[in-house]
């Protein structure tokens, strides 16, 4: 029932909201996007990726490239592959580190990329930014984004149910025991790694025709960061958390960033800081345990 109110919410919102809170839902349903297609892989195997603004940058400037010559949505499809053909070729590398340096590791896959589009553009090109001349309607837009939330949802309910999901969470628990039990654990995170990366590099492209132009800087460490946090202030233990992480992140961006930049990247690292050591389960863990309290309190009355 309440799933079903807010899929009607969310189609009828162009209608019912203003040029403004549309804009907002759409930014708000894009950090959807990235919080629950994170979670997809770092959620369960505990692999903590910040390689989330390496494959948004991709489908962004792919959508700056092609946008106007490929009916929409044809870049939104491209940028999806390409995120993945991203995974795809650094996964069999980067997911055989752990730990801190597979961290590392995808955090310089941003700035690598960054760097690599401004040696080709100001080489090869002879120009670094792109125009975005043709753009798709506004409605058009934010149907698109939420279409990509609604499948992304789905794709995390179905995947936790599955056997490939069970194997993530086993690679989580102890990737070792994991091999000895008959798990191809390494075929499991690359092709789960390249999934969450569609969703990101699809969000990029579909996000891009918000801007009229675009240059490597879209490929924005603050991206990676924001999508971390957003998943575990909500709770990578559920589906539902990285969606409450990400509406209330997306929130306390649209009134701080602009007006208290600095006040909001602090507010940043102390919810970092307190979602690591008091809230490990996130928001989504806190409410759980609340409820249990309460069923509990209410047998021994």
């Amino acid at each position: 029932m309440l799933v079903g109110g807010l899929v009607l919410a969310g189609v009828a919102a162009p209608a019912l909201l203003s040029p403004y809170l549309r804009s907002l839902a759409l930014a708000i349903l894009a950090d959807v996007v990235l919080a629950v297609s994170w979670s997809l892989f770092s959620g369960p195997t505990r692999y903590l990726s910040l390689a989330t603004g390496a494959f948004w940058g991709a489908g962004a400037y792919l959508t700056a490239v092609v946008g106007g010559r490929a009916p929409w949505p044809v870049p939104v499809l491209l940028g999806g592959a390409v995120g993945a053909g991203i995974a795809l070729m650094v996964g069999g590398l980067a997911l055989r580190l752990r730990g801190p340096y597979f961290a590392i590791f995808t955090f310089g896959l941003a700035e690598l990329a960054k760097h690599a589009l401004i040696w080709y553009e100001t080489g090869v090109t002879g120009t670094v930014g792109r125009l975005l001349l043709t753009q798709p309607r506004p409605a058009t837009l934010y149907y698109t984004v939420l279409a990509l939330a609604a499948l992304a949802v789905t794709t995390a309910v179905l995947l936790r149910r599955s056997r490939w999901g069970y194997a993530l969470v086993a690679i989580g628990g102890d990737e070792e025991r994991a091999e000895t039990l008959g798990i191809n654990t390494m075929a499991v995170k690359i092709a789960t790694f390249a999934l969450s990366a569609a969703f990101m590099g699809a969000a990029g492209a579909a996000m891009a025709p918000r801007w009229t132009y675009l240059d490597p800087q879209v490929f924005n460490p603050l991206v990676s960061f924001q999508t971390v946090i957003m998943a575990l202030l909500g709770g990578v233990g559920t589906v539902a958390g990285p969606i409450v992480g990400a509406v209330f992140l997306g929130l306390a961006s649209e009134l701080l960033l602009l007006n208290f930049r600095y006040v909001y990247l602090l507010g940043l690292g102390l919810t970092l800081i307190v979602v690591v050591l008091a809230l490990p389960s996130g928001l989504a863990g806190l409410w759980t345990i609340m409820l249990s309290r309460r069923q509990q309190e209410h047998r021994g009355a």
